[in-house]
Order: structure tokens, then sequence, then C-alpha cells
């Protein structure tokens, strides 16, 4: 089994890329390459600038497992937003992810198996205010799983999104701190009243690419201590 994380120098996609390594031979990808040294295969990419060279990567190394981690988060007003951020975000949070499942699919339906994985974001099913191309970003890709999985489905093949909460990570802490809430009044509105653990994003990953979850298919799984639920 070959399985590539994007998106794993850290937070989510390292602890992802970890728990994964006992399935097959697990390939990185992301921008920081001093980060991505602690793994065997890694492959250093910017997924907004050039996704290129990390396509023919893919053609190599016959990829069977596609974990589309890699995301970017802003929070503030769109009319605040400069075009280039907008860009940026809709392709490494989107575009790249379409382009990546692409890429694998061919290889997917030539083997009658395979896993694509998006890491979504609870921010995709309910909206949030003032991250309004994050929120739709993460929505675009709940689509784009639901529809692929109808494509691919007799080949075999599983497309599924798990939606984060608030995650107890880095990305997670400073985007707490780049709003107008404190860590109090974050979890307050959390009914665990906890943060995700990444182990636990990434343990159900493990399950959605065994076969006992051969059967769930374009479905967007939320993992967010009972956010998305209510206060």
């Amino acid at each position: 089994m070959n399985i590539l994380v994007t998106g794993a120098s850290k937070g989510i996609g390292k602890i992802i890329a970890q728990e994964l390594q006992s399935l097959g031979n697990v390939f990185v990808t992301g921008r920081n390459e001093n980060a991505l040294q602690a793994f065997d295969n890694y492959f250093v990419c910017d997924l907004a600038k050039n996704i290129n060279p990390l396509l023919e990567y893919i053609k190599i190394n016959k990829i069977d497992v596609l974990i589309n981690n890699a995301g970017e988060y802003i929070y503030k007003n769109l009319e605040d937003m400069e075009q280039k951020d907008i860009e940026r975000l809709y392709q490494t949070n989107l575009i790249s992810p379409a382009i990546l499942s692409s890429a694998v699919i061919p290889y997917m339906k030539e083997k009658s198996w395979g896993r694509i994985i998006n890491i979504g974001s609870i921010s995709g099913v309910m909206g949030e205010a003032y991250a309004s191309i994050y929120s739709s970003s993460k929505s675009g890709l709940i689509g784009l799983t639901k529809a692929l999985a109808l494509e691919l489905a007799q080949y075999n093949i599983t497309v599924n999104t798990i939606n984060p909460g608030w995650v107890e990570t880095e990305l997670g802490i400073n985007s707490i701190e780049d709003s107008e809430f404190t860590k109090e009044e974050v979890l307050n509105c959390i009914p665990q009243k906890r943060f995700v653990k990444p182990e636990e994003i990434a343990r159900l990953c493990k399950y959605l690419i065994s076969d006992d979850a051969k059967g769930i298919t374009g479905q967007a799984i939320n993992l967010c201590a009972g956010l998305s639920v209510g206060i």
C-alpha cells in the first residue's frame, strides 16, 4: 500500500503520517523540508504555487491511498482580504485536492482499490464568520467528496471527508489567538468541553482505509466533540 499525506510537516498531517506507517509505504509532502526529513519518503512542495512536480512524484510511486490534509486558514473580513490570499486559500484547500485526486484515480482504477480521504473542517459544515474563504473551500471539499464517491464506487474506491472541530494543534491554537475569542470561550462552546486530538483524526483515517470501512463512501464525518450538534 502506497500512502500520500499532504501537509505532513506538522500538526494533523504529521500525526496521520506517523499513524499510517504500519499500513505500508508512507509518502509525505509539505513546505518545510527540515520537518519532512523525519520521514523516509518526502517531497517538498507548496500546493498553492507549483503542484506539477508532485504529480510526477505520484505517477512514479503509484499512490493508492491519498490523504488530502494540507490547508490554510485566514481569519478576516472578506472585504479586507487581498485577492492573492483568496486565490491561495482556494488553491490549497480545494483546487489542489481535486487535482491530486485526479492524478491518483487512474492507478486506483487499475488496481480496483483505493482510498481518498479529505481533511475538511466543521467550518465547512456550519460556516464560520470572518473565515468565509476557508469555510467555503472546505464546504466545496464536501461536495467534491460526494460527487467523486459516486463516480468511483463501482471501482472499489471510497472517498470521504473528515471534518474536525477545534483541534489541539499549533494551527488550532493560533486560529483562536487570531480571533476575537479566548481559549476558555471556545471551550465553553464545545459540548464535550475539549479540543479534538490529532490522534483521533489519524485513527479515523486508519479505519477508513481498512476493509471494515469499505461500505463507507461519500460521507462527511464530523469529528468535532459535538460542536456540529449545537451548544
